[in-house]
């Protein structure tokens, strides 16, 4: 403690991030808030339920871009906190990445080992002269801003408190760099990869190929100026593949898979095997109307515009005896 004359110095003096920076652990000076956040050591901490974490960042008039790492794990579950374990179940988790009162994304995570990535821009307009920037990280039915076509459309469908034990891994606040050349066709694995979809996290980065949607549903995402799904159109190509015979004894449970794959194959053989998308909801304005889909063979082609305003919401009809997946996406004025 020091003093000068009558005045005595107790406060600490805060020292906020600055960009370039990447954030790791909760018990950086820079994290200055939080609401039902439980800081970490190795990350920056996990979520009890829907929450936020508000950071001090020293971004000098400057626009800001943000880079938030989720994840999930076996502690990811309701009142982890409390003592207690309450089973997420197979459904898939919906949460929304807000940050300085808007939503910016939305993701799906889906089983123990989920992994999601999400990226924004702020401008010097958002960003307080105190420099606290916040991040909150809500269940889907929770904040304004979320149409009630889309919590009835996914009531049932998804877990509740789909935030409770989520970790936020990693912050991470820099310049906009300048624009990288995107290509304008990316597989499925890929799309969710750089952030346009998320149908349920991914477990491994560095997979290619087409992406599985066993939630029935995946979300498109608004993505950042000039990288890939920024363009006024994005067309989705979508698939069937027959879930692969386990090698297990021949049970009645390896019987069936064979009976599935012996429907599938038909049907491909058939050209009927082409999934149908039942509806599309913007987060923010509801039910978009009849899906713009064709079908082409065992491939369905699903036009949308580009989701600059807010993410939209894809939901798939049924696919017996096989999963539905995501073969490529294509951007185009």
């Amino acid at each position: 403690m020091s003093s000068t004359g009558s005045v005595t110095d107790v406060d600490p003096v805060i020292l906020p991030a600055i960009p370039p920076v990447h954030l790791n652990s909760g018990k950086v000076a820079a994290l200055q808030v939080t609401d039902r956040l439980r800081r970490g050591t190795q990350i920056v901490g996990r979520f009890e339920t829907s929450g936020l974490a508000g950071f001090k960042v020293s971004a000098q008039g400057r626009p800001l871009r943000v880079h938030v790492s989720l994840s999930t794990d076996e502690r990811s579950v309701s009142g982890w906190h409390e003592g207690r374990a309450e089973p997420v179940g197979p459904v898939p988790r919906f949460v929304q990445i807000r940050s300085q009162g808007r939503m910016r994304q939305c993701v799906l995570l889906r089983g123990r080992r989920a992994h999601a990535k999400v990226a924004f821009d702020l401008t010097p307009e958002e960003i307080p002269d105190d420099g606290l920037i916040c991040i909150e990280v809500l269940d889907i039915i929770e904040g304004d801003g979320v149409h009630p076509d889309v919590r009835d459309a996914v009531s049932g469908r998804v877990a509740a408190d789909g935030a409770a034990g989520v970790r936020l891994d990693k912050v991470v606040f820099e310049e906009p760099p300048p624009v990288d050349y995107d290509p304008d066709t990316l597989d499925g694995s890929r799309c969710e990869l750089y952030g346009l979809i998320s149908a349920g996290g991914l477990a491994n980065a560095h997979r290619q190929g087409r992406r599985a949607l066993r939630s029935g549903m995946f979300v498109v995402n608004p993505v950042l100026k000039d990288r890939f799904g920024s363009k006024e159109k994005i067309i989705l190509r979508l698939g069937t593949r027959a879930e692969a015979v386990s090698m297990i004894p021949a049970t009645w449970r390896r019987v069936n898979s064979e009976l599935r794959w012996l429907r599938h194959a038909t049907r491909k053989l058939l050209h009927s095997a082409a999934p149908r998308v039942e509806r599309v909801l913007s987060i923010r304005d509801g039910d978009l109307g009849a899906p713009d889909q064709s079908e082409q063979g065992n491939v369905t082609e699903l036009v949308l515009p580009g989701p600059s305003g807010s993410p939209l919401l894809v939901l798939l009809g049924p696919s017996p005896d096989c999963v539905p997946t995501l073969e490529s996406g294509t951007q185009s004025d």
